[in-house]
């Protein structure tokens, strides 16, 4: 997904449209109450959330050897690895894989990664189908869409925008969209063939698990399975940080995981998956298993995550796409997940897209932020998210980003700032001026760019006398 309008328009053109926001707000209010009430039926959740969040930086900090022992894991197991330093190496590795495979039609459950790499598109470029099969992602794919939400990719759908949907691209007859369940049925109905006749599979992976190999997939759908297991070849697009050490660490991720994202305590399907099926070993006689793809291929994607390790911003890697991050924030719950341009939106997007990918097209992102908090306080493994905003913010002045007027106006202020009488003869001036252009103590129209605070909110005069004077009034 691009930016195609500015930043400041796809925000204005969000806050317009109201029926979207009513079904944001619907959608991330009830995800806030779930996520309390389960985390309030764990024991200790505080020590699980500190625990999760040493795992996290275990692993990033010896990502090296934990990717390698994972890679070595996979291949041990029958799988292979391949490292894909940029989109276009981990797009370019599918996209041939199913050319020398005679690959025709491709199923693919809910993955942030792919869609952070636009494999759809690629896959598309080179004559092959491909078949979203989470019902969220499925029906974005009818629309031409994006999902708006790393975890509820439709919340900026109503039901009657999703049975729309299926009457005008699908011919769905009105008993086909009565109701949410009559919708779900119709749906699995159209896809059950593609899973049958798919010669592909692909997936994300919500943790790769270094000991032993193994793929971790979440889902609350059983379309996860049955894309991992009934084609006859398996490609898992992995981000590198998705690492965890040990199948133990990976317990406690899930526990988390879960409550965060969906309000449950552990979601329906968590899939475990280790090499392809293996097959018949005739030195032993013992039987291979029945089930799972011939082909496992992990294909795990850097795409900037590398250079962000080491840096000040490397603690948003510890991130798990829970989503319950974008739930509570004030901003995302006005504007959706659209206006963000960028596939992972909210808090943790507007630092994982301009840290990954530069702030040449993605520097006003970490101002999309009241810097509340509220980000840092669900967050299950506790990313200082308004800290990395912050430091984004002064990369980009330290870049000279900032358009010239607050440039000089924050080089008029620091000059102020470190001469005290400086410093308060601006005081009295703008106490004067402001006061002369307030009405009833309030200034509804400021000039020049400042305009922007006063577009939708008053802005108050400042008081006729100082902290300072009113301070030594009193100690007299």
């Amino acid at each position: 997904m691009t930016n195609q309008l500015p930043f400041y328009r796809r925000v204005e053109q969000a806050l317009g449209d109201t029926r979207l926001r009513d079904a944001v707000q619907r959608a991330t209010s009830r995800k806030v109450e779930a996520r309390l009430a389960a985390l309030a039926s764990m024991p200790d959740a505080d020590d699980v959330r500190d625990h999760g969040r040493r795992i996290r930086a275990d692993a990033l900090a010896h990502l090296d050897q934990h990717l390698t022992r994972f890679v070595e894991q996979v291949e041990r197991h029958g799988g292979t690895a391949v490292w894909a330093a940029t989109a276009e190496e981990a797009v370019g590795y599918v996209v041939h894989l199913a050319r020398a495979r005679g690959v025709k039609s491709i199923v693919k459950s809910k993955s942030m990664v792919t869609e952070e790499i636009e494999l759809n598109r690629a896959v598309e470029a080179a004559g092959l189908r491909i078949i979203e099969t989470d019902l969220g992602e499925y029906v974005v794919q009818l629309d031409h869409d994006h999902p708006s939400h790393i975890v509820a990719p439709i919340i900026h759908k109503t039901r009657q925008d999703v049975a729309a949907t299926f009457k005008r691209e699908l011919g769905a007859t009105d008993e086909d969209v009565a109701d949410i369940p009559s919708m779900t049925a119709f749906a699995r109905h159209k896809l059950r063939q593609d899973f049958l006749t798919a010669d592909m599979g692909v997936s994300g992976v919500n943790f790769g698990v270094a000991e032993t190999g193994t793929l971790c997939l979440c889902t609350n759908e059983g379309n996860g399975r049955l894309t991992t297991t009934l084609p006859r070849i398996h490609v898992a697009v992995m981000g590198i940080e998705r690492i965890v050490p040990t199948l133990g660490d990976l317990g406690v991720m899930l526990q988390l995981l879960a409550r965060s994202g969906t309000g449950q305590k552990l979601t329906v399907y968590s899939n475990l998956l280790t090499g392809p099926r293996r097959p018949d070993d005739a030195s032993t006689g013992a039987s291979g298993e029945g089930d799972g793809p011939d082909e496992l291929h992990v294909v795990l994607v850097d795409n900037g995550r590398s250079r962000v390790l080491g840096s000040e911003l490397a603690e948003v890697l510890y991130c798990i796409r829970c989503g319950a991050c974008l739930n509570v924030c004030p901003v995302y719950r006005q504007i959706g997940g659209h206006a963000y341009g960028s596939v992972y939106q909210g808090p943790i997007g507007a630092v994982f897209t301009p840290a990954t990918r530069g702030l040449d097209d993605w520097g006003e992102l970490p101002h999309a932020s009241s810097l509340c908090g509220a980000c840092r306080e669900v967050c299950p493994v506790r990313i200082d998210i308004p800290r990395m905003l912050l430091a984004l913010r002064a990369q980009a002045v330290t870049r000279g980003d900032a358009p010239w007027w607050l440039r000089a106006g924050l080089r008029a202020y620091r000059l102020a700032a470190v001469r005290p009488a400086l410093f308060r003869l601006g005081g009295r001036w703008s106490t004067r001026l402001m006061r002369w252009a307030a009405r009833n103590g309030r200034i509804s129209k400021l000039p020049g760019p400042l305009a922007g605070w006063t577009r939708f909110r008053e802005f108050p005069a400042m008081a006729p006398r100082t902290f300072q004077d009113r301070w030594r009034e009193r100690a007299r």
